[in-house]
């Protein structure tokens, strides 16, 4: 995929903490900027990539993942993207409607890569 940088896509800037749960084997942030900070699992940051390729793992995992991020912080879920032949049972639509019933909101969709689609999720005003 060509055009705008991934870490622009993600909003990574230099000095950021980001952590990454369950990235693929082989997946790459590809052209990082300078001075990102990348803390060991389970450390403080201030965004998580995070990737989900069911249903039931959204469910499972982004309780836990939106705790790590409270209050200030994101949380990029990405799922596979359909329009790249993957299959998946994860839409936008299904990624909204869970993080909205944690106190979640959507901020940004991305096509991160040619592979996976993400939406850029925090804590709603109210809960933090």
């Amino acid at each position: 995929m060509t055009g705008t940088p991934q870490a622009h896509k993600l909003g990574l800037r230099a000095g950021m903490r980001v952590g990454f749960s369950e990235p693929p084997d082989g997946w790459d942030l590809t052209e990082p900027p300078d001075g990102l900070l990348l803390p060991d699992a389970g450390g403080a940051a201030d965004v998580i990539i995070a990737f989900f390729r069911a249903t039931v793992e959204l469910g499972d995992r982004l309780p836990d993942l939106a705790r790590q991020v409270f209050p200030g912080g994101a949380l990029w879920a990405l799922w596979p993207r359909r329009a790249a032949g993957h299959d998946s049972d994860i839409t936008d639509n299904v990624v909204r409607a869970c993080a909205r019933g944690l106190g979640l909101i959507d901020l940004k969709v991305a096509a991160v890569d040619d592979d996976w689609s993400g939406l850029r999720l925090v804590w709603r005003k109210e809960a933090r």
